[in-house]
């Protein structure tokens, strides 16, 4: 008789409130994936920021064992507002949502958490650890100290091989995040772009950042490659795997 091998369950929202009730009892870890709606060039789909996070999650699951909470899609785009297809709210609105859900995941019996945004902007990951920061100040007695988060950009480990890729300036839409979202929805990717540093005026607040920032792009694309997106993303899910390791051991 030939049995079915039953597919894992790693994304929160299509468990059972049954199954859900017994990942918390065990101390399942979860991973709270955010990105952004934003202009990446005339290469890459507005989605760059939640394709990256979501699949690294994903795939840390299949190896972990922890779960994946349904992701937030929208963040805080200051430098890139104005390009068509960027869609960014408020400092606030982040800072309540992210909040809302752990507490959530908390009242779940979920203790350990890492956030983890495809969108790294200093605003976006400033009201992200503020969040997390109430939350475990907040839950420091009542949970007897259990609860555990973690708030990381996956690009914090994806720019640690821009040396080694020879990209050491890289950045927005350049040459990373073009070849991981190559590797990730190839077909999704409209060419390889151009290139193009940023030249902010330094320290200077601007109206339009748009105007020093024409294309959308902070490095090179047109040296991306599908080859050094599986590298990228083979070490970013590596360093995630580590911290879920991390958190699984109390």
């Amino acid at each position: 008789m030939t049995h079915t091998k039953k597919p894992q369950l790693f994304w929160l929202d299509e468990l059972s409130t049954k199954e859900a009730a017994q990942a918390a009892k065990n101390g399942t870890v979860i991973i709270f994936p955010l990105g952004s709606v934003e202009e990446h060039g005339d290469h890459l789909p507005l989605g760059t920021d939640c394709i990256q996070p979501e699949y690294i999650a994903a795939e840390v699951a299949k190896r972990t064992g922890c779960l994946v909470a349904p992701p937030f899609r929208y963040g805080i785009c200051n430098a890139t507002r104005n390009f068509p297809g960027t869609l960014t709210i408020q400092f606030d609105t982040l800072y309540r949502v992210a909040h809302d859900i752990l507490s959530e995941l908390i009242r779940n019996g979920f203790y350990r958490i890492i956030v983890m945004s495809g969108h790294a902007g200093n605003s976006h990951m400033v009201a992200l650890r503020l969040a997390a920061q109430d939350i475990v100040t907040k839950n420091d007695e009542l949970c007897a100290g259990k609860v555990r988060i973690m708030v990381l950009s996956d690009f914090d480990f994806a720019e640690e091989l821009a040396t080694e890729l020879a990209v050491p300036d890289d950045g927005h839409a350049g040459t990373i995040e073009t070849s991981r979202v190559m590797a990730i929805k190839p077909e999704l990717v409209k060419g390889k772009g151009k290139a193009e540093k940023r030249q902010l005026p330094r320290f200077e607040v601007v109206a339009h950042p748009e105007r020093c920032f024409p294309g959308g792009v902070n490095g090179d694309p047109t040296v991306a490659s599908a080859e050094k997106g599986k590298k990228i993303n083979e070490y970013v899910i590596g360093q995630v795997e580590k911290l879920v390791r991390q958190l699984q051991m109390g």
